[in-house]
């Protein structure tokens, strides 16, 4: 549920987009507004709002996190959803990145599998009627609302499942942060051209893999 705005809260949003967001070329007027719309405060451990702008990950509990304001940047703004998108968020926790979403794509999925992170996600999204809260495995996708013109991984992954591929559309585009086997996490971009899809990175960032996504460990003798 969204809470009354004070002022410090203003100025730290702001702080954010102008120091965090703007000098790394998050600069598109719609995303810029989307991130100014958008409490993050509402989305991160209670103990932790007065925390909810700095330049980090907020944890959430249960190995998962809120990703850093910057990694969310580059993947929305890199995204260039319009109200013609039709938008999957992948490990959407509680739900900021599809809220964020929502105020630039016509429609947003936000998928999650922890039961606890896909309730507080339903009631911190009751008040943004494009999106839809689903619960399920991360690594499965939601088939029932495919296929997607966008779908944003709010994470970061060593492998991509097939499941998901095939529910983005021809000519969709696929954001997510690439954990690369140099150890360095990267912002990456793909998009499905005859049911292919190649993960390009565009830019060093942060970001924790989630576990659906990791890469088996190789057996060494």
């Amino acid at each position: 549920m969204a809470t009354a705005v004070s002022a410090p809260v203003h100025t730290a949003r702001e702080a954010m987009i102008d120091s965090q967001l703007k000098p790394c070329g998050i600069v598109s007027p719609p995303v810029v507004a989307a991130f100014y719309s958008v409490p993050r405060e509402d989305f991160v451990a209670p103990d932790r709002r007065k925390l909810a702008y700095v330049d980090a990950a907020q944890p959430l509990g249960n190995g998962r996190e809120l990703m850093t304001p910057l990694s969310l940047g580059y993947l929305v703004e890199d995204a260039g959803a319009t109200p013609a998108d039709k938008v999957l968020v992948v490990g959407a926790t509680t739900g900021y990145a599809a809220a964020v979403l929502s105020k630039v794509a016509g429609q947003v999925v936000a998928l999650e599998s922890d039961p606890g992170l896909a309730s507080r996600a339903r009631g911190n999204l009751a008040a943004y009627p494009n999106v839809e809260v689903a619960e399920g495995p991360l690594e499965a996708g939601w088939s029932a609302g495919a296929p997607y013109t966008i779908i944003l991984i709010d994470g970061a992954v060593e492998l991509l499942p097939a499941e998901l591929i095939a529910q983005l559309a021809e000519g969709g585009r696929l954001l997510t942060i690439l954990s690369g086997t140099d150890r360095v996490s990267r912002a990456a971009r793909g998009r499905k051209q005859a049911g292919i899809l190649h993960l390009e990175p565009f830019a060093e960032t942060a970001g924790t893999v989630l576990p659906p996504f990791r890469q088996a460990p190789a057996f060494r003798f």
